[in-house]
């Protein structure tokens, strides 16, 4: 599930951590006795090193953890793990509040200090964790395998001969053998239900009866996950840009390259919209026209040697995913069109170099939760079907995944989810989010009985939670200091409608865009961006 563009490198170091215990990473797992009931060691607390963290009074640690849980006297592995804790008085904290930023493959460490973006001090009461799941950022080992994948000017997306097919399958052989090489031992433990047990870990080490947790994208599943295995161990959850379980992963990639083709038209009705502004025509029939035509264009003369038709793609669905960058596209887009000025298009496309650790992780997760398929003839069948109704991601999408095809490690079977012994929980999914399609939403209220869903309605922003939406965010106020949810409606419906995340006003001719001050927004727009 692309819950991603070709990522960006990251804002956080690998070097998050100074003075705490390392222990020795082994690269293979003898064999033990078969355990779940592992308990890691406490945290030791020292000091971080990245400054956010550093200015938010944040600790940082490592949860030793088995490689396998199956051989918990076997290899351990760490993971990094950040803390702001609570402002108030003891007598009225909440638990700590474990915070997943999706992917998979995101590096969460830097979400310690998201609780002081909760409106109104929601979050002062909760001890806010942070965590890099295994194989992630400055968790020990850290996945990576072809740092420069991902260059410009790649060969384009759409196999229109054979040779550009083969091209494809070359480069997704390669990738999965080059992850072979840096972590074998890794590859087999990278399932969504080793990060679902590594999240319990991380409750022991700290300590605590239960924990809080505020997933996004991929972390909604990563969370429906942890519910079904521990549902006794969750107090308050929030699920942002919600994960349809039944679809993982493959599946869930095909619903996407329908969805994104939609809310990108969304996008360019709005460019239609503001015609004054940017005058790249009318209707977003000619706007979407002027799009595939400048992306042709470009195969074979890339902007500025570098924006071939696989970059344009990328830097497009950024407005797929968020409003926030609607302005920065569509400038871009302008400045293409109008003054052949490539320099927006190549801030906008932002690499290489690109995140291969998140990538790999991605990957890790995807290829194995369940196993991808790996008859040639039907995946090809399947995405040239989907590509006729939907041109926009379809190919880009099914290059991302296809290492898959060829991954080293052995797939497991998915977790039926149950969510029937979750007390509570908060969903929060826009109406045409194409990351995770409505639908997903829909269905996880149905196996989460005791939640409630907030509909964004209308809106394409992909998990926009915090964006300043009053009757969103009230909502997610009232529910960290009480534990109150609006009422469950009857139905196979949304239980509250909001106001989406507002389009930007443009701005006025191709001066530059008007950035969001509001707090998580501008946290969320500084990490990078999953599919």
């Amino acid at each position: 599930m692309r819950i991603r563009r070709l990522i960006v490198a990251a804002t956080v170091s690998s070097a998050l951590v100074a003075g705490v215990m390392s222990v020795p990473v082994a690269t293979a797992a003898p064999s033990g006795p078969t355990s779940v009931g592992y308990t890691p060691p406490p945290v030791q607390w020292g000091a971080c090193t990245v400054p956010r963290l550093v200015a938010a009074g944040a600790q940082c640690g490592y949860v030793v953890v088995p490689l396998d849980y199956d051989r918990p006297n076997g290899t351990k592995i760490q993971l990094a793990v950040s803390r702001v804790k609570h402002k108030t008085p003891d007598a009225q904290a909440q638990g700590p509040m474990l915070v997943n930023p999706g992917g998979p493959g995101g590096s969460g460490l830097i979400y310690a200090i998201f609780g002081d973006f909760v409106p109104d001090g929601a979050g002062d009461a909760y001890d806010w964790i942070g965590f890099d799941p295994r194989g992630v950022g400055s968790s020990k080992p850290a996945l990576s395998c072809i740092p420069d994948y991902a260059g410009y000017n790649r060969p384009f997306y759409v196999p229109v001969t054979p040779k550009l097919e083969q091209t494809w399958i070359k480069l997704s052989k390669s990738y999965a053998k080059a992850c072979d090489a840096d972590q074998h031992a890794l590859l087999g433990h990278l399932k969504t239900i080793d990060s679902a047990r590594d999240m319990e870990s991380i409750r022991k080490a700290l300590g605590a009866p239960q924990i809080n947790f505020y997933g996004f994208s991929y972390g909604t599943y990563l969370g429906q996950v942890y519910g079904t295995l521990y549902p006794d161990k969750l107090r308050r959850v929030i699920f942002d840009g919600v994960v349809d379980a039944r679809r993982v992963w493959y599946g869930a990639n095909l619903d996407q390259d329908i969805a994104f083709n939609k809310s990108v038209k969304v996008f360019f009705q709005y460019v239609a919209a503001h015609d004054s502004t940017w005058h790249l025509g009318k209707t977003e029939a000619v706007v979407e026209r002027r799009y595939y035509a400048e992306l042709h264009k470009l195969i074979g003369h890339p902007a500025d040697g570098k924006i071939g038709p696989d970059e344009w793609t990328d830097i497009f669905t950024q407005a797929g995913y968020y409003v926030y960058g609607w302005v920065d596209v569509a400038n871009a887009f302008a400045a293409w069109v109008h003054d052949r000025d490539a320099a927006p298009l190549v801030e906008l496309y932002g690499g290489p170099p690109f995140d291969d650790n998140g990538y790999a992780i991605y990957l890790g997760v995807q290829c194995t939760d369940t196993q991808w398929p790996t008859n040639a003839n039907a995946v090809r069948r399947d995405n040239w079907r989907t590509y006729a109704k939907a041109p926009f991601l379809t190919w880009s999408n099914a290059w991302f995944n296809a290492p898959c095809a060829y991954w080293p490690a052995k797939a497991g079977r998915p977790v039926k989810i149950d969510g029937s012994k979750v007390k509570s929980a908060l969903l929060i999914n826009e109406t045409l989010d194409a990351a995770t399609p409505y639908s997903g939403a829909l269905q996880t209220r149905k196996v989460f009985p005791h939640s409630v869903l907030i509909e964004g309605v209308g809106g394409t922003t992909h998990a926009g939670s915090l964006s300043g939406v009053t009757c969103t965010d009230d909502r997610i106020v009232a529910y960290l200091q009480t534990g109150a949810l609006p009422a469950r409606k009857a139905g196979n419906r949304s239980d509250l409608q909001c106001d989406p995340v507002p389009a930007p006003e443009p701005a006025a001719a191709l001066a530059p865009t008007a950035k969001s001050t509001n707090p998580a927004t501008v946290l969320r727009r500084s990490l990078p961006v999953y599919r």
